[in-house]
Parts: structure tokens; C-alpha cells; sequence
């Protein structure tokens, strides 16, 4: 049976997605859709966006053009309801990300010269302070999005930090700076122990930041390895009939500590 609403075609575009859009939030569309707003929706787009992360680290092309489609959607839904509030439309959106990319990129679009990636990064971080109204260093620490996950946001500030001139800090400073971070824990009251555990992972984002690696993509490898030695261990004490919570204590770490060793 022909489709009525909306004709059927061979190959959508994005011209396609955004009608589709305004066709579910009207009158004669979609009740859940009608009934959202910004709010109702606004987790949605943190947990698309991991999942095209998840698709990524997968390497599967097919799942990664699914989620991108997902994650897309979330974007024409917020312009949609902007729309019909009179505020702004997609095409508003593109135009405005258009000219950021122009403006943000004058070594391709201008006459600036740039010697490398990092060069471009900088006057990246530069040009978006200056559009942002960001008079200072803090203030531009300050700007990165507080809602990010800590290990994320904990990142960023430490590279705007460095931008900033906070460059001189080498591998052996930082190393035993999360040294004197474990010792300040060890030393610390029951009161005090949250503050200094905060200490330790802000200084492993710093870590992370001089070895160029994410430190919440160390910390995901780092619980997988761990969920498989647990299974290794449990699979052990299976074997063993026993389950692990039988086992005696200094029995699971040994256990635990051997797996760590390989």
C-alpha cells in the first residue's frame, strides 16, 4: 500500500529527514513526539552520541552509519522544536556551524599561516575565546562543559591549560605528583578522602594529557580487563565448585593479583 503521509522513495536525504521530522511533531503525527520538549529529550543525545563512540571502537561501518543517522536525528529534533517556536531551523544550524568552520579555520579559508596540527589547535582555542567574549585563561578553563564526565572534562581543562602556558610540565613531574597525591591519601582524615581520591584522578588526566591518551578511554580498557579477570577468576572457583564469594579472601586476591602480573 502507497504511503499516504509520506511517498516512498529509494533514497532519502537530509531534506527528507527534517520533513519527516515536522510531519511527526504535527497534529496529525506522532503522539510521543508531539509530547517532547528539550528537556525530555535532552539525554538522548549524550547516549546516541556514545553509541556512535561504541560503534567507532567496534570498526563496524554498517552500526556506524546507523548511529550517526541516530545521533543526526537528535539534532533535527531540537531545530524542529526551535521551528515551530519561531526561535531558529535547521538550515539555521547548518548556516551557523558553516560559519564557525570558515571563521575557525583561516589558514584554509584566510591568509594565516600554520606550521602544524598544533598550531592550527591553538589559534583554534584562540579564535573560539575571542567569538565566546573569554578575556582570560581561567575563563576559558571555566568555559568546558560541566556536565561532560569528569575524566572528559578533567582532559580538556588540562589542555587549555597547557594552551594557557601551563606547558613546562614533564612526564617525571607528573608521575611524581600522583605519587605525592597517593601519599596525601594515605595520610588523609575519613573527611578528607574524597577531595584527595578527586586530587589522584584529576593528576591521571594529567598524565594522560602528556602522554596525548584519553583518560576515560584508559579507564573503559582498564574496567573491560578487569570484568574479564573477575571472569577468569570466577571460572577458576567454578572449577573448583566453588563460587567466588565461598572462596576465602587472601585466596580471590592471590587469585586477582596473579592476573594482574600477566
Amino acid at each position: 500500500m502507497e504511503n499516504e503521509v509520506y511517498p516512498k522513495k529509494d533514497f532519502y536525504d537530509i531534506s527528507d529527514l527534517v520533513e519527516i521530522m515536522k510531519i511527526l511533531r504535527s497534529e496529525n503525527g506522532c503522539a510521543w513526539d508531539r509530547e517532547q520538549d528539550h528537556q525530555s529529550i535532552r539525554m538522548n543525545v549524550l547516549e546516541e552520541a556514545y553509541e556512535v563512540m561504541e560503534a567507532i571502537d567496534a570498526e563496524n561501518t554498517d552500526l556506524l552509519k546507523e548511529e550517526l543517522g541516530d545521533l543526526l536525528l537528535q539534532v533535527v529534533f531540537h531545530a524542529q522544536l526551535e521551528n515551530e517556536a519561531g526561535s531558529f531551523d535547521f538550515d539555521g544550524v547548518c548556516d551557523g556551524i558553516c560559519k564557525k568552520l570558515i571563521y575557525r579555520h583561516p589558514h584554509v579559508f584566510g591568509n594565516i599561516h600554520v606550521e602544524n596540527s598544533a598550531e592550527v589547535l591553538k589559534n583554534w582555542d584562540s579564535l573560539k575565546s575571542k567569538s565566546k567574549g573569554e578575556e582570560t585563561a581561567s575563563e576559558r578553563l571555566q568555559s568546558v562543559p560541566k556536565l561532560l564526565p569528569a575524566l572528559m572534562r578533567g582532559d580538556k581543562v588540562c589542555k587549555r591549560a597547557v594552551n594557557a602556558g601551563l606547558n613546562g610540565v614533564t612526564k617525571e613531574f607528573a608521575i611524581r605528583h600522583l605519587k605525592d597525591c597517593v601519599e596525601k591519601l594515605e595520610m588523609s582524615k575519613d573527611d578528607e578522602t574524597e577531595e584527595k581520591i578527586g586530587e589522584i584522578l584529576f593528576a591521571c588526566c594529567n598524565l594522560s594529557n602528556i602522554y596525548k591518551k584519553e583518560s576515560e578511554k584508559s579507564l573503559t580498557m582498564a574496567i573491560n580487563r578487569f570484568i574479564m579477570q573477575f571472569r577468569e577468576m570466577e571460572d577458576k572457583a567454578v572449577q573448583e565448585g566453588k563460587t567466588i564469594d565461598q572462596m576465602p579472601q587472601d585466596e580471590v586476591l592471590r587469585l586477582f593479583a596473579a592476573k594482574n602480573e600477566n
